[in-house]
């Protein structure tokens, strides 16, 4: 699913933000749009809707409504190097605040800086906080953008975050733009070009196996697999070899229910309890307010919420437990106020246009038929599916992330238990398909609904409908239903990433050039490769300025090193005496069980959905966390806690917080 495994990413907690400082700058302001925005020194940036703007002699701050979070763009000048440009950043800004880096990264320079690196702090869990600077350098001059806040409300006001950062320029540059440019044609000279690229970024990131696709309007222009489907063994990936494509699929639930409009079945306006009546949310309020457009537009204010079914989904789990689930999740943000990605609102669309086609099935059951007969059958998408078992007979590529020894690793254990999780909230991201298949449905989106065979299977006003803005996710790009338009270079590009343990993928489609392509990847890694794999194939169209190849390069390098540092600070096996100060059984209400087991020298955790060796990691505020290292889930801490006597293991994304009782 779109970065699925975020909420098992090592993201430190976030607390409370240093205070306002004392200013002699004009009054704040506020305003209900986005607005252009300047440092003192020229630099430029865009300050998000409803965030508060101040100006000050050497920074300009923008404040989130909360007012726990603060993003500062400080100018710097001549400093030594992006370290000590940081070190004066926070001298001029939050001097109580500052704290050592706890790594510095490089990025390739961009949008007329001449250096970009990123800094990272170190952060105790139990601080709930976000910390981060990002400096840059124009000539002899530093600028430094200072991030810092409630972790709860990053997340939450992500999009708003991204579109400061990714908007900060040097006074007077103008970024590329392909608009107006005229496409080149996608020839063979291209293609090897883009295969070349391929194969260098799978080297440089670690990954095994690869395939990816390109069509046009009319057919397929190019297929092929790249590399191994497992790590150490000979047999090839091919443009026929399954993978999890995760939130991709999306995209194609949400394709179902325009087929549905089409048919008369459904109105996009319509309310869902009209047509689902045991829909609900934990607010009667939002519930009401929800029409059928809304369940992919992840604009309705509910907080993404994966750990219950990532932790406590069995094989006997239900398809209607989405229902459960949502019915028990509070919104954290208005109505059409924020981008907030959730999981079990797009299943929930998936069974809600089922539930229409087969109101006697159950919903899953009900699910996978109206999804082959609507539009897999229809698409000529033969060996796309939702069942794990039929995807996993043959020719499929193995899930790979990296292991404790910075190394990848098939992760047939714990990885796959994990993907299967999503089983019972498929909808949202459990198919497999392959780059041959796949590129079908690429097709059919640039052909705005219109089979190979030339029959009209969905309109276009339609099909279209789904790429009509609801929310802003970041400078020039905007959320639809399960489809995001990136308007970034200039030129509309259509895409969705996936993203399962140890599967990354993307489609995407250029409509102006008439190009479509997809790319499957069989590593963690390769969340890496996605964005430079789009930049790359705009570069090939519209001769644009060669930056994927370098974007690969840092990305691998950053990886390298942020492994190196985690690593430098996780005691793996577990430390015994830690370890012995543990209750052997755990249970939490949401998450289900927890059971501590000894292998040997190694420390088990055996949860619903995978059993994951563990290590441990003593954080600067003196608590301990349990950190599982299975691969897949590598580095996701929870943190041991001891409330009124009682032990227990916290687990936390960032807008919520789970808790494993011991049971003594």
């Amino acid at each position: 699913m779109r970065d699925t495994l975020t909420a098992l990413a090592l993201i430190s907690g976030l607390g409370s933000a240093p205070p306002l400082l004392a200013q002699t700058s004009p009054a704040p302001a506020t305003a209900d749009a986005d607005r252009p925005a300047r440092t003192p020194s020229g630099a430029t940036f865009t300050a998000p809707k409803a965030w508060t703007l101040r100006n000050a002699p050497r920074f300009a701050e923008v404040i989130a409504p909360e007012g726990d979070v603060k993003i500062a763009i400080v100018n710097v000048g001549p400093a030594a190097d992006a370290k000590a440009a940081a070190a004066a950043a926070w001298a001029a800004y939050a001097p109580a605040a500052a704290r050592a880096p706890k790594l510095v990264t490089a990025r390739p320079p961009r949008n007329g800086w001449d250096e970009r690196h990123y800094v990272d702090y170190e952060v105790s869990p139990n601080e709930r906080r976000f910390m981060s600077a990002f400096a840059l350098r124009s000539g002899p001059n530093w600028t430094v953008m200072i991030a810092d806040g409630a972790e709860a409300t990053f997340e939450k006001r992500g999009a708003a975050a991204s579109l400061v950062s990714q908007s900060i320029r040097p006074a007077g540059y103008s970024r590329e733009s392909f608009a107006g440019r005229a496409a080149r044609p996608i020839d063979a000279a291209r293609i090897a070009e883009l295969r070349g690229f391929v194969q260098t970024a799978m080297r440089e990131l670690g990954i095994p196996g690869a395939a990816f696709a390109i069509t046009d309007r009319d057919r397929t222009v190019y297929a092929t697999g790249l590399g191994v489907r497992e790590i150490g063994k000979p047999t090839p990936v091919d443009a026929d070899s399954q993978f999890m494509i995760a939130s991709n699929t999306k995209g194609m639930a949400t394709l179902l229910l325009a087929r549905l409009v089409d048919e008369g079945r459904l109105r996009w306006d319509q309310p869902v309890t009209s047509v689902y009546p045991a829909f609900k949310l934990g607010s009667a309020d939002t519930t009401a307010k929800v029409q059928v457009r809304h369940l992919v537009c992840a604009c309705t204010g509910l907080p993404r919420k994966d750990m219950e079914w990532l932790f406590n989904t069995g094989p006997t789990t239900p398809a209607s437990d989405t229902f459960v689930q949502l019915a028990a999740t509070q919104p954290t943000s208005g109505f059409g106020e924020v981008f907030q990605y959730n999981n079990l609102m797009a299943s929930a669309a998936g069974y809600v246009g089922a539930h229409i086609v087969h109101p006697g099935m159950e919903v899953g059951r009900a699910f996978d038929r109206a999804m082959d007969e609507k539009i897999f059958r229809p698409l000529g998408m033969t060996v796309t599916t939702f069942d794990f078992d039929r995807a996993t007979a043959g020719n499929w590529a193995r899930p790979h992330s990296d292991g404790l020894d910075g190394k990848p690793a098939a992760t047939l254990d714990a990885g796959m238990a994990l993907n299967r999780a999503v089983a019972p909230f498929r909808p949202a991201g459990g198919a497999w398909s392959t780059a041959n298949d796949l590129v079908k449905y690429v097709r059919f989106e640039l052909r705005e609904g219109r089979l190979d065979d030339g029959r009209q299977w969905v309109t276009p006003a339609n099909l279209l409908e789904r790429r009509v803005p609801t929310v802003p996710v970041g400078e020039d790009v905007t959320y639809g239903m399960g489809l995001e338009v990136n308007r970034y270079w200039g030129v509309p590009v259509v895409h969705h990433g996936g993203s399962m343990g140890g599967y990354k993928s993307d489609i995407m489609l250029v409509p102006d050039a008439g190009i479509g392509a997809v790319i499957l990847t069989n590593a963690d890694n390769g969340q890496s490769l996605l964005r430079p794999f789009m930049r790359r194939l705009l570069e090939l169209l519209y001769d644009g300025k060669p930056e994927a190849a370098g974007d690969v390069t840092a990305s691998a390098a950053r990886i390298r090193a942020e492994f190196a540092t985690e690593r430098a600070k996780l005691t793996a096996p577990a430390d015994p005496a830690i370890v012995a100060k543990l209750a052997r059984r755990y249970r939490s209400a949401e998450l289900g069980r927890l059971d501590v087991e000894r292998r040997g020298a190694e420390t088990l955790f055996r949860f619903n959905t995978i059993v994951t060796p563990v290590g441990t990691r003593r954080n600067d505020d003196g608590s301990v966390s349990m950190v599982l290292t299975d691969p897949t889930v590598l580095g996701f801490p929870l943190v041991i806690a001891d409330t009124g006597g009682k032990r227990q293991l916290i687990v936390r994304d960032s807008q919520h917080e789970y808790r494993f009782d011991a049971v003594e």
